[in-house]
């Protein structure tokens, strides 16, 4: 099988590149070619047994997607995105990336004399209800930001093109996906990664919510895990319904920061910000998930298990990464 993963140079990319590197298979299929496209060319996985593709371009530039998907590709996977608060900031380089580019990745399928399968990070930011909202697999997507709104807009446009059969859509809504490796980013909800990630580093991060806000969660490798599943499950009983809300985890700030040690837990310092709790505060922390399960997507493992996950895969890359040294 043909693949490309288009915003391959992120981390959930090089996660998923990494992932199918070390199986060199897809289900029962063997892996032929991988496409990896982003902004700049992205670093090729260890260890592929198969051709590997490193190419750079713009999502929206039609030549640039069509050399990245070309005939013969079996499976897309649509990473590519301006992030919640930078989406916020830009409401035009948002549309731009997150709609427009989605409108050309459906152009690009277009042209393929096969349909592939296509695979779409959406976004808990799809939806609204904050704190204390509990939503079921029928909930009304019902954004409170651009991004989120984007996002929401996409899918129904890759919906259509899988009901007139130019691709066949999963859009997978992420929770928010933590402990993120690298450094901060322009997501509101980067702070949830933060205040783990930096004082594993011996480093000082702000809180800008307070300690009892609960946030929807995974961590990467189930991200990857999901997507794995997404690629080779059967999509008939999805019907017209293409988008799945995926069995994340409900956490606290406080449960998060409990799984750190005391020295640890005082780097994360409270400050205040009104713009990113009034973003992630519309968030729902709930889902029930419970089309996803009986679709095969299976559960996020507690906070515990994410934390250790990120210790033994990323806290030494990250850290080198950031010229911290091997400690601090």
């Amino acid at each position: 099988m043909q693949i490309t993963i288009l915003g391959g140079g992120g981390f959930l990319g090089r996660k998923l590149a990494a992932r199918l590197a070390a199986s060199g298979t897809l289900g029962d299929s063997p892996i032929t070619e991988l496409s990896l496209f982003d902004l700049t060319p992205p670093p090729p996985p260890a260890g592929a047994s198969f051709p590997l593709r490193c190419l750079g371009g713009d999502v929206t530039d039609t030549a640039a997607l069509a050399a990245a998907i070309p005939p013969g590709t079996g499976l897309v996977v649509h990473l590519a995105a301006v992030v919640s608060a930078a989406a916020e900031a830009d409401f035009d380089l948002g549309m731009r990336v997150n709609l427009a580019g989605t409108l050309a990745v459906i152009e690009a399928c277009r042209a393929l004399p096969a349909p592939p399968r296509l695979l779409f990070s959406s976004s808990v930011a799809s939806f609204s209800g904050g704190q204390a909202a509990m939503l079921g697999d029928d909930a009304r997507q019902l954004p409170a930001n651009s991004y989120g709104a984007q996002k929401a807009a996409a899918e129904l446009l890759l919906q259509d093109a899988a009901r007139r059969g130019i691709l066949d859509a999963v859009s997978i809504r992420l929770p928010t996906v933590i402990v993120r490796p690298g450094r901060p980013n322009a997501a509101a909800s980067s702070f949830v990664s933060a205040i783990l990630r930096e004082p594993l580093l011996g480093l000082p991060t702000p809180l800008p919510v307070e300690e009892d806000f609960a946030l929807w969660v995974c961590a990467p490798s189930q991200a990857v895990t999901w997507f794995m599943h997404a690629a080779t499950m059967d999509t008939a009983p999805l019907g017209l319904d293409r988008g799945v809300n995926p069995p994340g985890l409900t956490v606290t700030v406080r449960e998060m920061l409990a799984a750190l040690s005391p020295a640890e837990r005082a780097l994360v310092c409270p400050a205040p910000d009104p713009m990113v709790a009034g973003i992630v505060g519309g968030w729902p922390a709930r889902f029930a998930a419970t089309r996803a399960r009986a679709l095969g997507f299976a559960d996020q493992a507690g906070i515990a298990t994410i934390l250790e996950e990120f210790r033994r895969e990323d806290l030494a890359v990250t850290r080198a990464e950031r010229g911290l040294g091997t400690s601090h």
